[in-house]
């Protein structure tokens, strides 16, 4: 079994749909999108091609959510955004099939935003 070489970048949240661009023109494919919210978002892409692996890291600040959408470059992105505008309250523009925080049925609008991070249980199974 073959261990893909991984790479990693970090960008402007602007310079995104470029870079996802000529990544799609390259023939790399969407693997996922992943999102977090602590005292930043932070949202990982990850692409595969040719036993590579990379990973485009946007972080922004929580008190301007706006990030624009990939669906121009891979329109299966509509369901992993969506996806992000109803857990973490994100306004993704440009999306190009947007169900305007409609994805999901929840209990709670944007569960996600400002959910703190899992605290791992102490040696022996116990938590503090």
């Amino acid at each position: 079994m073959m261990i893909e070489e991984q790479f990693w970048e970090t960008l402007d949240r602007a310079a995104l749909p470029a870079r996802v661009g000529t990544l799609a023109k390259e023939g790399w494919r969407l693997v996922q999108i992943c999102g977090s919210c602590h005292e930043a978002f932070e949202i990982l892409y990850s692409f595969d091609k040719d036993d590579r692996f990379l990973s485009l890291r946007v972080a922004f600040s929580k008190d301007d959510p706006v990030l624009p959408s990939i669906t121009e470059s891979y329109f299966g992105a509509f369901s992993y955004e969506n996806e992000m505008q109803d857990l973490f309250g994100l306004k993704l523009t440009g999306l190009k099939l947007n169900f305007n925080g409609n994805f999901y049925r929840l209990a709670k609008k944007n569960p996600f935003l400002d959910t703190p991070p899992a605290v791992a249980p102490a040696p022996g199974g116990v938590s503090s």
